[in-house]
Order: C-alpha cells, then sequence, then structure tokens
C-alpha cells in the first residue's frame, strides 16, 4: 500500500477516535466524567494527553515590573499600578503542609521581580516607589534586579527589594551623589525651597542607611567627596546594595 494512502488512513482513524472520545465526555456528569479519568467506573478509562507544543495552566506566567529609563512621575505611577495588581493577583491557596493532604490550606503570594536600569530622575517619586514596595513585601517578597546602569535614585530603589535576594549583573554600573536640584525667585521663597532640598538629600541618606550595611558616617563620608561615586558589582554587594551578582 502506498505511504500517502497509509497516512491518510491513519489521520482518519485519529479523527475518528477524537470524535469518539467528545461524545463519550458530552453523555457523562461531571462525577461520571471524573471517575472514568481516574480509572473507576467499568473500567474504559479515558487518558487525556497534554498538547506537544507549550502552553498549559501550568505554564509559568511572568510577573516582572520594570523600572528602566528616567525615574518620574508617569513611571512611578506605572510601576505602583504594576505592584499593587501582581500583589493582588498573585494569591494561591496552598497546604500548609504539602506532605500532608489533611492539613491546613494557607493563601501563598508569588513573589513579584523588578527590573532595574536608571540614571536616577525625580527623588519624591522614587521614595514613592520604595514606600509602596515596603507595603506590598508585607505580602509577598520582591526581587530586584539591577541592570547595565543603576545610579541615583536607582541605588534605593534595587536596595528597598526584599533582603537576600536583590541581583545585580556583573557589568552593572551602580553610582551615588547628592541630591542636585536648583531653585529661583525671591529670597524668602529661595531658601524655602534649599530646605526642602536638605530635607530630601537627608532622607536619602536615612533610607540608604536603613537597606544596606552601610553606616550614616560612611555615607555623609562618600557624599562630601561632592563627586559621582562609582561602584561596579562586587562593591555594590560589599556595600549591602544588593546581595546576588548575576
Amino acid at each position: 500500500m502506498p505511504k500517502k494512502k497509509k497516512k491518510e488512513e491513519k489521520v482518519q482513524e485519529d479523527q475518528v477516535q477524537e470524535e469518539q472520545i467528545e461524545e463519550l465526555e458530552e453523555e457523562l456528569t461531571d462525577e461520571e466524567l471524573l471517575e472514568q479519568l481516574t480509572g473507576g467506573g467499568d473500567g474504559k478509562s479515558i487518558i487525556l494527553l497534554p498538547p506537544m507544543t507549550g502552553g498549559g495552566a501550568s505554564e509559568k506566567k511572568p510577573r516582572v515590573v520594570p523600572v528602566i529609563g528616567d525615574i518620574s512621575e508617569r513611571m512611578a505611577l506605572e510601576v505602583i499600578a504594576g505592584l499593587v495588581t501582581l500583589r493582588e493577583t498573585g494569591k494561591k491557596k496552598v497546604l500548609a503542609d504539602p506532605t500532608d493532604m489533611n492539613s491546613e490550606i494557607i493563601e501563598k503570594s508569588l513573589p513579584i521581580e523588578m527590573i532595574v536600569s536608571t540614571f536616577g530622575g525625580s527623588a519624591l517619586d522614587m521614595f514613592g516607589i520604595c514606600d509602596m514596595m515596603r507595603v506590598v513585601q508585607e505580602e509577598c517578597p520582591v526581587i530586584t534586579t539591577g541592570i547595565g546602569k543603576v545610579m541615583s535614585a536607582g541605588v534605593l530603589i534595587l536596595a528597598s527589594g526584599t533582603k537576600g535576594a536583590r541581583r545585580i549583573g556583573r557589568n552593572t554600573r551602580v553610582m551615588i551623589h547628592s541630591v542636585i536640584a536648583g531653585a529661583h525667585g525671591p529670597i524668602h521663597s529661595i531658601e524655602n525651597e534649599v530646605e526642602e532640598i536638605k530635607w530630601v538629600q537627608e532622607r536619602y541618606i536615612d533610607v540608604l542607611v536603613r537597606e544596606t550595611d552601610m553606616t550614616r558616617r560612611m555615607v555623609k563620608k562618600l557624599l562630601d567627596k561632592k563627586v559621582n561615586i562609582y561602584l561596579d558589582a562586587q562593591q555594590a554587594v560589599d556595600f549591602g546594595i544588593a546581595d546576588i551578582i548575576i
């Protein structure tokens, strides 16, 4: 028999078999179908094979919030919205003890990854992102990954991830510097703005000390150089800005 004819007959047989299975599934109730699937009933169990290609319910979906580019009000909106959304959609019910089918069912939150690559930007929007990261971490881990460039405001965002899970690319460049700002107008307004700039600078130092292994004295000493302080990946880990070099 020609190979082409054999192939056509094989396709027809497969189609008939699929139609028979579909008809059987439609005739069975949910309980009967479950019994058939588990090998019960009259012994005519149905074996459903998963698709040979990718996909399927078990496939992991990405849970990533990018912080790439200038940190602005628009970026802060997108990052905060992403964090809140992933926190609410990443909950699943699992057994407290996976080895005990009778153990209590608890709700578990899946981790969120933040990819950081920025020259910096708005300090206040940076604080907003960092504060939301702390709120989200009350329910699920936030894994930060610094790649390419992590500078200025980006340093605090990288450092604000879940401790022990903050990663940095081997060739990433990290930069810390004093707050950059400007003011104009009447003298009293300028003096007022200078006080605000000082507050931002002190708050930046406070958070950096809280989130890293650096002391306040160490940070002040670096900033007193009045130049951009550049660090490589290993130095960033040594200072406690990140935990793992990738």
